[in-house]
């Protein structure tokens, strides 16, 4: 099912996308040489399942029929605009508190630290947050909203695969002390989930 998409939305999505691919690709090529680390190469399941909630979110055909100018296609715009920038701030502002920690796959390191500080202060998984709201801008942008009906479910199925091993990971390393902070910060909505 597809409803109506107004091109002002899609040059957000469009910007949006270009923004995120850049940071994430900066930030991986800033990455240090890993030494002494423990990886789970599990975890790239739940990344192809966290993509397949993308895919779903965006296939369908895209109706751009909104009038440019018209409310209904600039609140559209605004909102895929809105869920983008949270998305890239929170993903920015993770991977710099996460430093030599961040990696795509989970694993941990001979130096690892448990980050506590900037948005993990808050919530145990901000990128997988982030990556929620590039789903829903996904959706919204191309018209695909009664998709999300499906694509949230798989991008959070994704997900807690990958949350299940990065957790168990942590768990083992920090013992105690990880597991006082996850009784005190949740793990994707402050205060909520």
């Amino acid at each position: 099912m597809s409803h109506a998409a107004g091109l002002p939305a899609l040059a957000a999505l469009a910007t949006g996308l270009l923004l995120f691919a850049v940071a994430l690709v900066a930030r991986r090529w800033r990455r240090p040489a890993e030494r002494g680390s423990r990886r789970d190469a599990a975890s790239l399941i739940g990344i192809a399942i966290q993509g397949l909630g993308g895919v779903i979110a965006a296939s369908g055909p895209v109706r751009a029929t909104l009038d440019p100018l018209g409310s209904a296609a600039l609140v559209q715009a605004a909102l895929t605009a809105a869920l983008l920038a949270a998305a890239l701030t929170l993903f920015v502002w993770a991977t710099a508190a996460m430093g030599r920690n961040w990696s795509l796959v989970a694993r941990t390191r001979a130096d690892h630290a448990l980050i506590t500080t900037g948005p993990f202060a808050r919530m145990r998984h901000p990128i997988y947050t982030a990556l929620a709201l590039v789903v829903i801008a996904l959706a919204l942008a191309l018209g695909h909203l009664p998709r999300l009906t499906l694509a949230l479910p798989v991008y959070a199925l994704g997900t807690w695969l990958r949350v299940r091993i990065e957790e168990r990971l942590l768990q083992a390393m920090f013992g105690a002390t990880y597991e006082a902070y996850a009784a005190r910060v949740k793990r994707f909505v402050p205060g909520l989930i």
